[in-house]
């Protein structure tokens, strides 16, 4: 990481905001968090906010994972890509799924995100990420194939994930935030 992994005695933060963080992660920090505690306000709406959009929405979190992937490999965010296939998996997205992804992302998947091991709709949603993460302006053509699959409730659950990640990817590629080492 290009900015030292926060701890208290670096910057001592009210605790908490440090119960929060360490409840919303299960008992364990991660390096993300290393990185947002050295400002409280913004760890404090982060942690909300993402909170809600991880856990919160009703929109199917495969297809919300696939975006999040999607923006991750595309925007070169090796952490959160290690996070969220492994979430991808548990949301009933397959192995095979990932695969395709991974492969679309030579090609250019905002024109298309045709794959025989991907359905209609994570083709879609792969489209539509790829478009809002490379182009920010997102094609009628692919808006309203979208409209045909989703409501607006759902519409806009699924966009705010994958800008919501565009700019966790922004983030964590600027500060250099690595993955985990695990024993």
């Amino acid at each position: 990481m290009r900015i030292p992994d926060w701890t208290p005695a670096l910057k001592p933060q009210p605790q908490d905001l440090v119960d929060a963080v360490l409840k919303r992660r299960g008992g364990t920090m991660i390096n993300l968090d290393k990185a947002l505690l050295w400002s409280e306000p913004l760890a404090r709406g982060w942690n909300v906010y993402l909170g809600a959009v991880r856990t919160g929405l009703p929109t199917s979190r495969k297809l919300r994972e696939l975006g999040i992937c999607t923006v991750a490999l595309l925007t070169g965010a090796v952490y959160e890509y290690k996070h969220h296939a492994p979430d991808f998996l548990v949301a009933g997205g397959v192995q095979a799924e990932l695969d395709a992804l991974n492969a679309l992302m030579k090609a250019d998947a905002r024109l298309s995100a045709q794959h025989a091991d991907l359905g209609e709709v994570e083709q879609l949603v792969i489209q539509y990420a790829a478009q809002m993460t490379l182009d920010v302006k997102v094609s009628d053509e692919v808006f309203e194939a979208l409209r045909a699959h989703f409501d607006t409730t759902e519409l806009v659950e699924l966009t705010s994930a994958i800008a919501t990640y565009n700019m966790v990817a922004r983030f964590l590629v600027a500060l250099g935030v690595s993955p985990e080492e695990h024993d």
